[in-house]
């Protein structure tokens, strides 16, 4: 349901400056342990097949560590004993190890794929789900190009690092924890000078990694941004090329763009460095073990082929240590997009339902509104002391000024938002005491703008009742005055719309809109602007389809043209929110107040003047 566009302007401009921090409080942001256990409990279903991958890894880090060790001894023993026996049998066990440990590393990686894929699936379910349950003011807050920034990149993010990082986190820290003990035990003096580097090592990552996490979380702020403009823009090319924006759009991009750039390209400046610095480390290691184990060999401490180990080894320790610096960089950036989705699962969906409140059938569509308040913000009300009444089958038109409350009222009947004060009755049942989905589905609709989808005609026109028959499509559809043209395409019924229902002219769009209502049968009938992007000729075909809808239902109307609601039961004529006059299209005009002067402005001028 589209709001009155002053309200929407009047709302939204606060709405989005809460959205965008300004004037409030930065939001607390989710701790790293807390986001990680979040992430944890949608793989919960995947623990044993977890267990088994970090046995692997057990296994496999045990194997990396055996290699170098066996190089060592092989290279003493064939110093010792340099005969072709001993190089074949130790070259065939250091080919045996080395083949195991390519082959336990493979699994571990096709198995936790397997875990990453079912964990970002049951996310991005969850996350979708719930973008379901949302009231309409959250969506008329956000850019719908910055949600589906966080329904597919940041989750994408997420999968990302579940495919590699868990498995190479813990491969690291066996690794490092396995190379010291090796080392320790063939030689603790070596060991200790290698391990000079460590403070080195551990200060310079701490002052990278202080920076990287706040770059990442920026970077992914600023991708939100830019596709949430990215989509506004290209829904709205039609605009900005009618009014001649393009100037100041590739402006407002390039803006953004940059902000992005910029973010980015300090979480990887600094990102870089840790490589960079692994590798000044893993050069100054090499250069000690060097120096001090030949002096330590020359005096017999310890043997050429433990020499040749430490080597190995400390080459194997810097760089699980720098795998430990990247993987932490792709945590952050992990958690950064998890937060992000976190945040919207954290959103209260729409109000909790009274627990006694009961299914319908089928109502008769008596409503009733007594004194009824309602404001998008605090102290900016938008209905005041609304009250009304309408009787089974009668036809409510609702006229009034920009921004007056019309589209409003219907969104309180349709339980989209909670009203303050007052009460709404149907049937004589208050609203609340029923369930949002049967009560909605009592409906049917018909906006201003058709909203149709990436499907069928036939689809399109069905989902008004997803159980009709072929037959039953086509008869609304000629009903609608919509069966001659949908008969003129290429598909006819089966030809596949296009987004947003592009290919066809506004018109047709809005007669399938209208053949989709005509389909669900509703027992209330809602038409917002229902006919003003229908040329007269049409207008006047579909009127009498129209009135055989409308036959025995309950139905409001907010239209353009004050002509289409004469035969109106009842006209409510709001200002300001308030209901300033009632009664039928003749009972108005005598009174010659406000109704009266809409209609005799409109009367005298082509272009609308009420909405």
């Amino acid at each position: 349901m589209k709001r009155d566009s002053k309200e929407t302007n009047k709302t939204q401009h606060t709405l989005r400056r809460r959205h965008q921090g300004i004037g409030t409080k930065p939001p607390k942001v989710e701790n790293m342990g807390v986001t990680l256990k979040r992430i944890w409990s949608y793989m919960a279903g995947e623990k044993r097949r977890f267990i088994l991958i970090l046995s692997i890894v057990v296994i496999s880090s045990a194997l990396s560590l055996l290699g170098p060790y066996l190089l060592g001894v092989a290279v003493d023993a064939i110093i010792a004993d340099p005969v072709t026996d001993t190089l074949l049998v130790m070259a065939g066990i250091l080919l045996g190890v080395y083949i195991l440990h390519s082959v336990t590393s493979w699994l571990q990686n096709y198995w936790m794929i397997g875990i990453s894929q079912n964990t970002v699936f049951a996310i991005r379910n969850h996350l979708f789900s719930h973008l379901q349950q949302l009231p309409l003011l959250f969506y008329q807050k956000r850019q719908q190009g910055e949600l589906m920034s966080r329904l597919t990149n940041d989750i994408e993010n997420i999968s990302r690092t579940l495919n590699s990082a868990i498995i190479q986190f813990t491969t690291s820290i066996l690794t490092i924890t396995g190379t010291i003990g090796m080392m320790l035990w063939l030689s603790p003096l070596l060991t200790l000078l290698t391990l000079t580097i460590v403070p080195v090592m551990y200060f310079g990552m701490k002052w990278i990694t202080k920076r990287t996490g706040r770059f990442f979380k920026e970077q992914q702020k600023h991708l939100g941004d830019m596709n949430g403009y990215v989509e506004e823009m290209f829904s709205g090319q039609q605009i900005v090329t009618m009014y001649s924006q393009e100037k100041r759009v590739i402006e407002e991009f390039s803006h953004k763009n940059q902000s992005l750039k910029e973010a980015s390209y300090w979480a990887q400046t600094y990102s870089g460095f840790i490589p960079k610095l692994m590798n000044m480390l893993n050069n100054v290691s090499f250069g000690i073990i060097v120096g001090a184990g030949g002096l330590l060999a020359l005096n017999g401490f310890i043997t050429i082929g433990i020499i040749v180990t430490f080597t190995t080894y400390s080459r194997q320790f810097t760089r699980p240590l720098n795998d430990l610096a990247n993987q932490y960089n792709m945590i952050l950036s992990a958690v950064a997009g998890a937060e992000r989705v976190f945040q919207i699962l954290d959103e209260a969906g729409e109000s909790a339902q009274d627990e006694k409140a009961v299914d319908i059938e089928r109502i008769q569509g008596v409503i009733i509104f007594r004194a009824v308040d309602f404001s998008y913000e605090k102290d900016q009300p938008i209905l005041q002391n609304v009250s009304f009444h309408a009787a089974q089958g009668e036809t409510v038109a609702l006229v009034g000024p920009t921004g007056a409350g019309k589209t409003t009222i219907l969104s309180l009947l349709s339980r989209f938002y909670e009203l303050e004060k007052g009460e709404i009755l149907i049937d004589g049942k208050d609203i609340k005491t029923i369930t949002r989905e049967s009560l909605r589905k009592q409906m049917g609709v018909v906006l201003q703008d058709s909203i149709l989808f990436h499907t069928t005609i036939r689809e399109n026109i069905r989902y008004g009742r997803l159980d009709a028959t072929d037959e039953e499509v086509e008869e609304v559809a000629k009903a609608a005055h919509a069966h001659d043209f949908i008969t003129r395409l290429p598909e006819g019924y089966d030809t596949i719309l296009d987004s947003d229902g592009k290919g066809i002219s506004h018109g047709q769009r809005q007669l399938l809109s209208i053949a989709r209502a005509m389909l669900a049968d509703p027992a209330l009938l809602i038409l917002d602007e229902a006919t003003s992007s229908i040329d007269t000729v049409t207008e006047m075909k579909i009127t009498d389809a129209l009135d055989k809808l409308m036959e025995g239902r309950t139905s409001f109307v907010i239209a353009h043209r004050l002509n289409t609601i004469r035969n109106a039961d009842c006209i409510l004529v709001l200002h300001e929110g308030r209901i300033i006059e009632k009664g039928n299209h003749h009972e108005l005009l005598r009174r010659n107040g406000f109704y009266a002067d809409l209609v005799h402005t409109q009367s005298g001028r082509t272009e609308v003047v009420n909405e």
